[in-house]
Formats: structure tokens, C-alpha cells, sequence
């Protein structure tokens, strides 16, 4: 018998698999109950007499029988109550305290209170990845989305978990700073960061289909040679395709920020070899069958075509490769503009799936679906509009479709999204947004559009859950003279300040590069950030804060002290002057 239990246990240690078992809860319980059913029948049926066993192994046939009957019907509240927290996350909803509330609940108890154990729990995912012959199912693409859930929770309630107390203060990598024996003190990789063939922190993970990750660029070259094998297993690859791991990436890059390392950046597409579709020939032919249901004129079959290639487009990179090679993403812009608005969604999703693929965000673009984006974003339902936001964030990551974008009118359905959207809306927006700022071009149109304003009460909301999105667009639009202007006349000092004390490590680092453009040339601000007490915050931000926080934090401090300086200064000639001895007044006595 506590063989017995030693294997349930083992079979229930990764969170993961017990989170795929509570998202399969009825069926697993059926096919669970079943067994113990004819399990139970089996020992039943045990004839002792004609067995010659001894009186030990009939105590534990016995003990194991009692406990089959007593697991008949039995239900496990724990478990109910879990089911029902991972439906709540994995269903929308617009209750972000309530959302909060789960997800701490969630994290204490599958117990990912750190790095480490996220860590961990996605390479158990991976493993379920690679069980499943590289083509996950739905449910597992569930858990990767509650991971990544969990994960930001857990780096919003503590932005500095898992950073060693030891290495917070220690100058960023490659700074030039040296400790007093002359040695340089550099933080080292986790294991599980580094790729298995160049053993170097990974800028770009990817997963194969034996559910190992590598970096892309190392993974491609062992593939150009013509190996068909997994690298570190040496098993046969089922596929060529290659999985972002976006769970790792987040994970690397909280790791690079709190050990003062330069985040890695987003690979460029340019030059990576066109990925081809390696569909069978059968699957080719399902999609050309849904490719002339999309053509046709019944609004029936392009509305069950477009949901079919929505899903398709979501299970696998072969498959939307194959979808884009077979021409269906004009049919899809197509139907951006139909006033079904259940085949709108399903075909603004779709193209949102199939941008996932580099090769297709130029194809998507070409075939003039951004005014029908726009259009979506501004007409369709709150998902198609959620789902378009996103789709627009997708396409913008290629510098060139930020231009286009732009100039085709997005941007200002995207801040009306920000104000009025769900919670999902809100920050797939922002993400939006964040994107299309970046070109220079765009900030003027976001604030002209009135972003300045929604995003101040963004940061004032009571919950805070679009804090960090509204910090980060707020920085780049403060690079911008109309950006700063609009930043300064909407009373955002005593906001900032409060974001440098209390706010979490990018969030302070923003918040101080935005009060840095505000006070530019314009000391009123610098009066005002001091009359909040800004100077604590400011001296453990430049001892404390990320690379980039210290200077800002710096640069403000010398001003400041310059600024105090400078009037102490004016005061005391003022003063000097004042008290100076003036020459005596010499009456006019006249003729005596």
C-alpha cells in the first residue's frame, strides 16, 4: 500500500499536470471513477482460498479495496474550489479586484511565489508539450495563459522577489564598476535560462516539438544542416516548428531586470529564412474546402469557415503557414466589414492568429487590412474590438506598419478602447499604443487624441491593475514637446512622486524619466516635485533602482540641488544688498 500512495504522489507532484487535471476535471473524474469501479469489482471478486497468498498480502488487498469503496462519490472540496478559481481567470471578466483576489489565492496554493517556481512549472509545461507531439491541445494552451497570469501577478505584488539582497546594489553588468580587490561581480545565468547548444542567456526562446526550448538562432542553424533530432534528447523532431516561449522570455527578462542586466531585446524578423508549412496534404485540402466556403456568398458558411480557420490558425505555426500560403487572408480582410458581427469576430481573431507568424504581419498589411482593423475597432463588439486592439499590437511590432498604422487612423478608436474597454480591452490597447508611440510620428496623434488625460485616471484607479501600461506609454509621450506640455498642464507631479516611493521598479524608473522631461526647462515643476517630498524617494531610487531608474533619479537630484542652490544664492545677494550701509544724506542747509 504506500508503494501505492508513492506513485499517486508522483503522479500529482508538478502543479502543472495537477492544474491540466483540475481543467479536465469531468472527464478525469469519469475515467476515475470507472476504473475504481472495475477495480474494485476485480478485487471483489480475489477467491482467497484457491490463492496461496499469505495472511499480510490479503491485509493489503483488502485495505485497498476498502478505500477504492470509499472513494466512490466522494468529491474533494479543495479541488471544486480550485476548478472554479481557474475558470473565473480563464473566462473574461471585468472585476479586476475580484481577478486579483484569485490570483492570490491561486499562487499560494500551487505555492509559485517566485521566480523559481515559475520557472519550474513552465518546463513542466514543456514537457506536456512534447507529450502531446508538439501540438498542444486547448487545455494546455489554458495553462500557459494562467501561467503567464499567475507570473504577472506574482511581479506586480513583489517586483523584487528573488532578487538577491546581496545584488541589489551592485552596479549593472558591464558598468565598468569594479569591487576593492579589483574583481568584477557578475550574477549568474540560471540553468534554465541559457540554451542548451550555446549555453548563452537565450534573447529569444523557442520551444520544439520534443518540448525542449533553444535559442531560435541556435536552433535554426542545427536545423539548416539538415538534423531531424532534438539537440539535448536526440529524439526524432515530429515538426519543424518553432513555439515562442513567451512565459520563459517574461521570465528572463524579471531576472535581467532585478540583477541590473540590459533586458533581452525583441529579435528582429529581418533575415530569419521564410517558415514553410510542412501540412500533409489532406490538411491542405480541409483548408482550401474552407478557403471556397469563405468565397462564397452564404453568410452561413463564411461565418462557420471563418470560426474553423480562427481555430486552426490558433493550434499551430504549420497551420498558419499553411492558411497564409493558401490565400485566405483577403478573403479575411473581406470580411472585416460584414455587418455579421459573429463572423466580424471570428475573422479579426483569425487574422489575429495568423499574425502571429513574422512571414504573415507584411502579407496581413499588404492585403490592406489595417482600415478594416480600424474599422472593427471602432464598430464591432467589445471582442472583436478587444481582438482588433490586439491584432493592431501584433502588426505594429515591424517598424515600418507603425507608420502605416498611424497614419490610417488607429490610434484614436485605440484610446477610446483605453478609456471605455474591459479590463482585456484596456490593456490590449495600451499594448497597442506603447507600440505605436515609439515612432515619433505617433505621439502627437495619441495626444491629440487624448490619451494624456485617460491615462492619468488610469493611474489614480483604485485596483491600480493598468499602472505599469499607463507609466510606460506616459514616458515615451514625454519625450514629445506637445506629450510634455499636455503631461505637465494635467497636474501629474504629486501622481509621479507617489509612483518614485511606492511604486514598482519599472514603474519608479518611468515615473522619474517623465518628471525629468517636466522639469526641463521649467522649474515650476521641480518646485512642485520637491514640495511632495520627493527627495527621499529620489535618493533610494538612484541607490536602489534599476540601471536606467539611478540615472533618472540622478539627473533630477543634481538638478534640483542646482536649482535650491542657484536661488540660495539669489536670495542671499538679495539679502546682502539689503543690509548694506547706505551712504548718509547730506541735509541742504541754505543761507544762513
Amino acid at each position: 500500500m504506500p508503494s501505492f500512495l508513492l506513485l499517486l504522489f508522483f503522479l500529482l507532484k508538478s502543479l502543472c499536470l495537477f492544474c491540466f487535471q483540475v481543467l479536465e476535471r469531468e472527464q478525469i473524474m469519469n475515467k476515475y471513477h470507472e476504473v475504481t469501479a472495475k477495480l474494485e469489482q476485480a478485487l471483489s471478486g480475489i477467491s482467497y482460498e484457491s490463492l496461496d497468498i499469505s495472511d499480510e498480502v490479503k491485509e493489503q488487498v483488502e485495505l485497498v479495496l476498502s478505500q477504492f469503496r470509499r472513494a466512490k462519490g466522494r468529491a474533494d472540496d479543495t479541488d471544486v474550489e480550485l476548478y472554479e478559481d481557474l475558470l473565473s481567470l480563464y473566462n473574461k471578466t471585468d472585476d479586476s479586484a475580484k481577478d486579483l483576489a484569485v490570483l492570490r489565492r491561486l499562487s499560494e496554493k500551487l505555492q509559485l511565489l517566485g521566480i523559481a517556481d515559475l520557472t519550474q512549472e513552465s518546463l513542466a509545461l514543456h514537457e506536456m508539450v512534447a507529450a502531446t507531439g508538439g501540438d498542444p491541445g486547448e487545455n494546455i494552451e489554458k495553462m500557459s495563459m494562467l501561467l503567464k497570469k499567475i507570473k504577472d501577478f506574482v511581479q506586480t505584488e513583489n517586483p523584487n522577489l528573488d532578487a538577491p539582497a546581496r545584488e541589489k546594489n551592485l552596479p549593472p553588468s558591464g558598468s565598468g564598476q569594479a569591487f576593492a580587490d579589483g574583481s568584477h561581480k557578475t550574477p549568474v545565468i540560471p540553468d534554465d535560462f541559457r540554451c542548451p547548444i550555446s549555453l548563452e542567456l537565450m534573447n529569444d526562446p523557442v520551444i520544439v516539438s520534443t518540448g525542449q526550448t533553444y535559442e531560435r538562432s541556435c536552433i535554426e542553424k542545427w536545423l539548416e544542416v539538415g538534423h531531424d533530432t532534438c539537440p539535448k534528447t536526440l529524439q526524432k523532431l515530429t515538426s519543424a516548428a518553432l513555439t515562442p516561449n513567451y512565459v520563459l522570455r517574461s521570465l528572463i527578462a524579471q531576472w535581467c531586470e532585478a540583477n541590473g542586466i540590459e533586458p533581452p531585446k525583441r529579435p528582429s524578423s529581418s533575415g530569419s529564412n521564410k517558415t514553410v508549412s510542412t501540412c500533409s496534404p489532406a490538411e491542405r485540402a480541409k483548408t482550401e474546402i474552407l478557403l471556397h466556403k469563405l468565397a462564397s456568398g452564404s453568410l452561413e458558411d463564411q461565418r462557420s469557415a471563418a470560426g474553423e480557420i480562427r481555430l486552426l490558425a490558433k493550434r499551430n505555426a504549420d497551420n498558419r503557414v499553411a492558411i497564409a500560403e493558401a490565400g485566405a487572408i483577403p478573403l479575411l480582410v473581406g470580411l472585416l466589414s460584414t455587418p455579421d458581427s459573429r463572423t466580424q469576430e471570428h475573422a479579426i481573431t483569425a487574422l489575429l492568429n495568423l499574425s502571429i507568424c513574422e512571414e504573415n504581419k507584411g502579407s496581413i498589411v499588404s492585403a490592406g487590412a489595417v482600415p478594416g482593423i480600424v474599422h472593427v475597432l471602432k464598430k464591432g463588439s467589445m471582442e472583436a474590438r478587444e481582438n482588433a486592439a490586439a491584432t493592431l499590437f501584433s502588426l505594429s511590432v515591424v517598424d515600418e506598419n507603425k507608420v502605416t498604422i498611424g497614419s490610417l487612423g488607429a490610434i484614436p478608436p485605440l484610446v477610446t478602447l483605453l478609456s471605455e474597454g474591459t479590463q482585456r480591452g484596456k490593456k490590449d490597447a495600451a499594448t497597442a499604443l506603447f507600440n505605436l508611440c515609439i515612432y515619433q510620428g505617433n505621439k502627437g496623434k495619441a495626444v491629440r487624441a487624448g490619451v494624456v488625460p485617460t491615462l492619468m485616471r488610469l493611474l489614480t484607479e483604485t485596483g491600480g491593475g493598468m499602472v505599469d501600461e499607463a507609466m510606460a506609454i506616459l514616458a515615451i509621450l514625454a519625450s514629445h514637446s506637445e506629450g510634455k506640455a499636455i503631461i505637465g498642464a494635467a497636474e501629474a507631479v504629486p501622481v509621479l512622486v507617489e509612483v518614485i516611493r511606492n511604486g514598482s521598479p519599472r514603474n519608479r524608473e518611468n515615473a522619474a524619466a517623465v518628471l525629468v522631461h517636466l522639469c526641463s526647462g521649467d522649474q515650476k515643476h521641480l518646485v512642485e516635485a520637491q514640495e511632495h517630498g520627493v527627495m527621499g524617494p529620489l535618493v533610494d531610487l538612484a541607490q536602489n533602482g534599476t540601471d536606467r531608474g539611478k540615472r533618472k533619479a540622478q539627473q533630477l537630484l543634481e538638478r534640483i540641488s542646482r536649482f535650491f542652490e542657484q536661488q540660495k544664492h539669489t536670495q542671499a545677494q538679495i539679502e546682502a544688498h539689503i543690509q548694506q550701509p547706505q551712504p548718509p544724506t547730506v541735509a541742504n542747509s541754505g543761507d544762513s
